[in-house]
């Protein structure tokens, strides 16, 4: 018997034959990306002494925005703990 893990099947395995659905979770996944932006933005309101005491910058902040369908949450976690880091070390 053979079994697969969810992240080995096809990515049209996924997709749904049901359109009204389809329109739905188009529909989520781009107010989920309108919401980030917008909160990725309200960052850039902050000042440079309250953005490094977050261990980000402005310049992550614009890579974050620029390139919206890399994980641009994740390069930020990764840039803070890598600022933690580099503070404990120091």
């Amino acid at each position: 018997m053979v079994h697969l893990l969810s992240s080995e099947r096809p990515s049209m395995a996924a997709a749904s034959s049901n359109p009204l659905r389809a329109l739905v979770n188009w529909f989520a996944k781009a107010r989920a990306a309108h919401a980030r932006r917008v909160a990725f933005e309200s960052l850039l309101d902050y000042d440079t002494a309250r953005l490094e005491d977050l261990g980000i910058n402005r310049q992550d902040l614009f890579e974050a925005l620029d390139s919206p369908s890399q994980r641009p949450g994740y390069k930020l976690s990764q840039r803070r703990a890598e600022s933690s880091r580099n503070w404990l070390n120091s």
